[in-house]
């Protein structure tokens, strides 16, 4: 029998499009009165307690990360509910489309060590303190394009495109195919979010799928036969250890895309939330500035407040409980990080930001366990490296309320800001 407190859940629609945008009082009332929440819309059990999140984490032989097929359910119900006319178009599309076989995200050990160790050389710490003088040189030039500014859209003018063209240096992606990668990386990003789209938009983003997906193939092909330094090289040419095998162009493209979501759009979506935070707490503006101490408490805190992926599912492998709760064989369960992260009995005043936090970075933005985010290390530096700067030159931030107020985009995974207008006082001379 499962607990009362589950057995009791509040009348929540916690994926309606506007409890997605501040999922925050939900999270609350249910970590309060049904940490373990059954959504009968999605079929999954949501999780919002930190400590049953750690457990779940952890225990990867009960909790697997093998949820491939909960993914597809979700975007066929979608391509179920298109015209005749637009699920043509798209089974035209997909049947051009190399197949993205399992690789790090929905795998388990030992198939995920495979793959993770294979890729982990790509984020040692010389390999990042490597890439430091590269990504202060993308700050720089986008920060000086403010000059003579006094009101910008942060998100297209910086959180955009930093993280964009980092990645895209990271990659390889040649200089001339920069503005259709941009394009193609942020709609393969938008597809993972999981959110309503328009027919002809899901179309459009599935027609630059399948271009990307030529435009990898020609690089790695291209790596094979010329080596260069950055990250499709190191895929095209490394071998699987236990299969003494290259990799396939699927398994690459598949690696790739995830290095797309969490390389631009989580990172992305940081640096617009820790701008809106920095609005709406101007006196931090001035108490962190030049700190790289207290900088690099900032940037974890507005992880822990807006975590980028608020939640990912994972697959019962066999009957357990949870907190009390029974969970059968097959069953999924959906840890929400963004719940987790203001969970008042890990954090204190967890809805507030503390700058002089202990422990930030016990927030799980970046997950937990054999599944923590790789590419943190480089996540980390960008938001470090950027926070700092923007703080030197920018003085007095706060949003123009010219503009509506910024309101986060409704998405089942990721969480982000589309706009945010602000206005500064002083940006230094060049």
């Amino acid at each position: 029998m499962n607990s009362k407190l589950c057995s009791e859940a509040p009348d929540i629609q916690l994926f309606d499009p506007e409890t997605m945008k501040n999922p925050y009082p939900a999270y609350k009332k249910l970590r309060d009165e049904a940490p373990i929440f059954y959504e009968p819309g999605m079929n999954v059990h949501v999780v919002t307690r930190y400590e049953l999140l750690r457990e779940i984490m952890k225990d990867t032989e009960t909790y697997s990360s093998k949820f491939d097929d909960f993914m597809e359910n979700v975007q066929q119900a979608a391509f179920q509910g298109l015209s005749e006319k637009s699920q043509d178009r798209l089974m035209e599309i997909h049947q051009q489309m190399i197949p993205i076989p399992p690789t790090m995200l929905t795998l388990d050990r030992p198939e995920h060590t495979q793959y993770r160790s294979l890729v982990a050389k790509l984020f040692t710490a010389g390999q990042v303190a490597q890439s430091q003088v590269n990504v202060q040189s993308v700050i720089d030039e986008k920060i000086a394009g403010f000059e003579g500014a006094i009101s910008i859209d942060f998100m297209e003018r910086f959180a955009f495109p930093v993280p964009l063209r980092i990645i895209g240096d990271r990659l390889g992606i040649p200089p001339e195919e920069r503005a259709f990668f941009n394009e193609a990386a942020t709609a393969a990003a938008a597809t993972l979010k999981l959110s309503h789209v328009e027919p002809d938009e899901l179309i459009r983003r599935t027609e630059l799928g399948l271009e990307l997906q030529r435009l990898l193939v020609s690089l790695i092909e291209e790596r094979r036969i010329e080596p260069r330094e950055d990250m499709i090289t190191i895929l095209a040419n490394s071998k699987l250890e236990e299969e003494t095998r290259h990799l396939t162009d699927g398994e690459i493209i598949g690696i790739l895309n995830q290095f797309l979501v969490a390389g631009h759009e989580t990172t992305t979506s940081s640096f617009g939330w820790g701008m809106l935070l920095l609005c709406q707490n101007p006196g931090v503006q001035d108490e962190i500035r030049g700190d790289p101490k207290l900088i690099k408490t900032f940037v974890e805190e507005a992880l822990r407040l807006e975590a980028p992926v608020q939640g990912l599912p994972r697959r019962v492998t066999r009957e357990t409980q949870l907190g009390g709760y029974d969970l059968k064989e097959g069953d999924l369960v959906m840890a929400r990080f963004g719940a987790a992260n203001r969970d008042e009995r890990q954090f204190e005043n967890p809805d507030g930001l503390n700058v002089h936090r202990q422990k930030p970075g016990l927030q799980m933005a970046f997950g937990s366990g054999v599944h923590h985010c790789i590419g943190a290390p480089l996540a980390r530096q960008e938001l470090n490296l950027g926070w700092f700067s923007l703080l030197e030159s920018m003085r007095n931030i706060r949003l123009d309320d010219s503009f509506p107020s910024p309101e986060a985009e409704p998405s089942f995974i990721l969480r982000n800001l589309p706009v945010l207008n602000v206005q500064f006082d002083k940006i230094r001379a060049s």
